[in-house]
């Protein structure tokens, strides 16, 4: 099926019992077992089935093989936020003395999470210097266990090479993890390009309506954990936590070894589990997806090809312009369509995208994105304020910089409320 299809069937029909076509939710903490026998099997990983909501649950089920159907992949885990994904993706597999290597460009959190928090357990992220694959490929060894990248940079707009992220990825042994949230998989599928291992935040394009917070780990089902097992423990070798199952047999017809140990060690033991309600939240607007990514986009070239001619912004940044350096791997990776997150500069600095930030009357004012309504930030003042100027920069926010998020408002509201905000800037 199409993608448009599978955001709307993959992963349910309707419910057999009560012939329900809407996922229903399924707001309850634990499940009945049938006796002694079935809960040892359920716990053995013997036979699929419920035990309790803090590792699985119906919706968030039907929520998992969705998005894992739309992005190609052979299984999901959902959690609580898409910072949850990113740290259980790490954590499956990097542990204290090993790193992981990332492009610069990233969102402020995850930098935050990568430049400080996994450095004080022990698990070292390299920064490259840039996206380039030969770039990230310099800096691994024989303690690398991943490669990071985003598929469209937030809020630097740069496109990832995928294929030689990928391949370089591969040529070092180890896995490709691509957060794919700013594109989504309504635009870009970083499977088919080899990555290994994609995450989203929920919270923004999935859901698109800006009032659920979830996040995703899709598994391709492709990597070759036993390959070099010794290498792969945690995927290879008994689990100790979990007495001592193998993920890498476990359900081995399903291929997600990875998404498996996720689920029943990283989540079952620290509890960043997505609600019920939530997923279903979700679910409804990914039924939506292709619809709303359509118009964003249509609205975000609009308002870059507006400022890209207007005298109050200093510069545009928007891969899907033909002058930008990375129009060619947007029109390779996303049809010429990188989503609807732009950047601009204000001019006056940073005091001028302050006040260009404070003058906007329909744009809503606020840190997330993958809205239907247009959003603005003003990245040094808020996502990336923690971070030095040298780190704003190479992860390409400047002190005007401002990020918009276009939404699917008429397009002449949308530009009226920009002239009269870079108009109140001066």
């Amino acid at each position: 099926m199409h993608p448009e299809t599978l955001s709307i069937h993959a992963g349910y029909d309707h419910d057999p019992e009560t012939r329900a076509v809407a996922v229903p939710i399924y707001q309850t903490v634990a499940y009945a077992f049938d006796d002694a026998r079935h809960g040892a099997a359920l716990f053995d990983l013997a036979e699929e089935g419920n035990i309790y909501t803090r590792i699985m649950n119906p919706t968030c089920a039907v929520l998992e093989r969705r998005v894992a159907a739309l992005e190609g992949g052979s299984g999901g885990l959902a959690v609580s936020a898409g910072s949850a994904a990113i740290f259980y993706a790490v954590a499956n597999i990097a542990r204290a003395g090993q790193n992981i290597i990332s492009v610069p460009q990233l969102y402020g959190g995850t930098w935050t999470l990568f430049a400080h928090m996994l450095p004080r357990l022990g698990v070292e992220v390299r920064f490259a210097a840039d996206d380039r694959a030969e770039s990230l490929a310099a800096l691994a060894d024989k303690n690398t266990r991943a490669f990071f990248c985003e598929s469209v940079g937030n809020p630097a707009g740069n496109v990832a090479d995928l294929s030689a992220l990928a391949d370089a990825a591969h040529s070092a042994g180890v896995p490709l993890m691509v957060d794919n949230t700013v594109p989504s998989p309504a635009l870009t599928r970083p499977i088919e390009h080899g990555a290994d291992v994609v995450l989203h935040s929920l919270t923004k394009y999935m859901g698109g309506h800006g009032n659920s917070l979830g996040g995703m780990i899709v598994e391709s089902g492709n990597f070759p954990w036993e390959k070099d097992a010794s290498r792969w423990p945690e995927i290879t070798a008994p689990e100790p936590a979990y007495h001592g199952a193998v993920f890498a047999e476990a359900r081995r017809a399903t291929r997600d070894p990875f998404c498996i140990r996720a689920r029943v060690v990283s989540l079952r033991n620290t509890g960043a589990a997505l609600s019920p309600f939530n997923a279903f939240l979700i679910l409804q607007g990914l039924e939506t997806l292709h619809l709303r990514m359509a118009k964003c986009c249509e609205n975000a070239l609009r308002v870059a090809e507006h400022l890209r001619g207007h005298p109050r912004a200093e510069w545009v940044n928007y891969a899907g312009l033909a002058e930008h350096p990375h129009h060619a791997l947007a029109l390779r990776y996303a049809e010429g369509r990188p989503g609807s997150i732009l950047t601009f500069g204000a001019r006056g600095g940073y005091e001028g995208g302050a006040r260009f930030h404070d003058a906007l009357k329909l744009f809503k004012r606020l840190v997330n994105i993958g809205d239907v309504r247009s959003l603005a930030c003003h990245p040094a003042s808020t996502t990336h304020r923690q971070l030095t100027d040298e780190e704003r920069r190479a992860a390409g926010v400047s002190p005007e910089t401002i990020r918009l998020c276009v939404g699917t408002e008429n397009i002449q509201d949308i530009l009226a409320d920009l002239d009269q905000a870079l108009d109140a800037a001066g």
